[in-house]
């Protein structure tokens, strides 16, 4: 049976996973956004984020837990290049994946790889990130972009959904009828699928942002599986409705 997830740990703070998911479709491995990879030194800490710390570089070993090499990896899809999404695009200057096509949203592209990049200092200093220029820069021959909603395998669609960046993107994966939404970063938390008034701090444009996330969760039913790289434990769940909220329930299948 689906139990009530938890979104708080013991002293009240929210937890939120890096990660990403992998998509098997015939001959062909997708890994759904890339997590927040092999940090650097962590500088300066940001006033009211110093209170918050990163676990991470885990994603290759979980991936080997799993049967997979970086070698096996044919298609690395990123919801939006913020850090914490494409960290292990690539290492030391050398693509992790080496088999793999890189593919994104123009207008993210556009917007963190461009001649007028955005500027992610504030990233460097607290986390110890590198620029989506220079983690990108080593794929960047191999990176292909969409513009559109579309297809990228069989039964894999993906979806603009521009506010938390301009070209943030949820990834559809469906057979019949059907299908699990990966939601990116148009929510961090469950709390954003039940409670309105919840967003994050993070989303560019919030009002495009809240509309988009108001949209998409009018479309999304209790047959639907949801989940998002940010989610405690990377777990899917349902969005059920209920008498004045709806709730959400992490799915045992």
């Amino acid at each position: 049976m689906p139990t009530t997830h938890a979104v708080f740990d013991d002293d009240g703070r929210i937890v939120l996973s890096l990660g990403g998911f992998v998509v098997r479709i015939g001959e062909r491995v997708l890994l759904v956004d890339a997590g927040a990879g092999p940090l650097g030194d962590v500088g300066e800490a940001v006033e009211a984020l110093d209170r918050s710390w990163v676990e991470h570089g885990g994603l290759l070993d979980d991936l080997r837990a799993g049967g997979l090499a970086p070698e096996d990896v044919t298609d690395v899809v990123f919801t939006h290049l913020h850090f914490d999404h494409i960290g292990w695009a690539s290492q030391a200057g050398q693509p992790t994946f080496p088999n793999a096509t890189y593919r994104c949203d123009r207008r993210d592209a556009d917007c963190f790889l461009g001649p007028d990049a955005m500027d992610e200092t504030m990233f460097r200093l607290r986390w110890g990130a590198m620029s989506a220029r220079d983690r990108l820069a080593p794929v960047l021959d191999r990176l292909e972009t969409w513009d559109r909603d579309g297809s990228i395998a069989p039964g894999v669609d993906v979806r603009r959904t521009p506010g938390h960046t301009p070209g943030s993107s949820v990834v559809v994966v469906s057979s019949g009828t059907a299908r699990a939404l990966i939601l990116g970063d148009v929510v961090h938390c469950p709390l954003e699928l039940t409670s309105p008034d919840w967003e994050a701090m993070a989303d560019m444009d919030q009002a495009l942002a809240r509309t988009t996330r108001a949209a998409l969760l009018r479309e999304v039913n209790g047959d639907d599986l949801v989940g998002a790289p940010h989610f405690p434990g990377l777990e899917f769940g349902r969005l059920l409705p209920g008498e004045g909220a709806r709730q959400w329930l992490v799915s045992s299948r």
